[in-house]
């Protein structure tokens, strides 16, 4: 290769940037939600967007999805889990960006979400997701796609829950993602012989109805069975 011709092809390099989005999920008043911040500037300045930016020449692509995370939401310490690589040439009309999603599960009440000074970040419903910036709405539908097909055969789920809860909260986490109801005593049977919930002597009483026993993750059996994947078909 000539140098004029390596010249054109760095150049050509040059032009292709690099970006980290991440697609937030938690339960919260019974509905699956994402977590957005509204874009202050251009292009599509004002709509929703995904938090995540560009990649800096002196970071790896990860350390740029926490530094971004971070920065528009203040949340922090979350693993984050590779999505998908998407990079078709016309998502963004500023150039040919290529961007590395990325998705995580998060129990709401753990992280106090800020956005920047106009508090522009918030948690929408899946189901009333307003006009998004970019091809944003894709990416939300893909690992949407993720989160359901890896809850029939991996422990994901539980990363939406508190360190104690009841089964009744465990399976109503299921039925959110799934949207669809389970049966209440196979669910239980199922969970129970996995051997992964250990009681804590402690009961959760609600009203008039029967005191509901409250669990808690045997966290080693968990991340076992994490690393070999289990299946669980409800």
């Amino acid at each position: 290769m000539s140098i004029r011709n390596g010249t054109r092809a760095l150049r050509a390099i040059d032009r292709h940037t690099v970006a980290a989005d991440i697609v937030l999920f938690t339960i919260q008043d019974g509905s699956l939600k994402v977590l957005l911040v509204r874009r202050d500037r251009l292009p599509f300045r004002g709509r929703w967007s995904l938090p995540g930016g560009f990649v800096r020449t002196d970071e790896s692509i990860d350390e740029a999805a926490l530094r971004e995370l971070q920065e528009e939401t203040n949340i922090g310490n979350v693993y984050l889990e590779q999505l998908y690589t998407f990079g078709e040439r016309d998502r963004d009309p500023r150039g040919r960006v290529v961007t590395v999603a990325y998705y995580a599960l998060v129990h709401w009440q753990q992280f106090q979400v800020r956005g920047k000074p106009d508090g522009s970040a918030a948690w929408f419903a899946i189901k009333r997701l307003p006009e998004l910036a970019f091809d944003h709405r894709r990416i939300i539908d893909y690992a949407l796609e993720r989160l359901r097909n890896k809850i029939n055969y991996t422990t994901v789920g539980f990363q939406f829950l508190p360190r104690q809860f009841t089964l009744t909260e465990l399976q109503r986490a299921y039925e959110v993602i799934l949207e669809q109801r389970l049966d209440k005593r196979n669910f239980r049977k199922k969970m129970l012989q996995l051997g992964i919930l250990k009681g804590t002597g402690q009961f959760n009483t609600n009203g008039r109805q029967r005191p509901a026993r409250v669990y808690t993750f045997a966290e080693p059996k968990v991340i076992k069975l994490q690393e070999k994947g289990i299946i669980v078909p409800f």
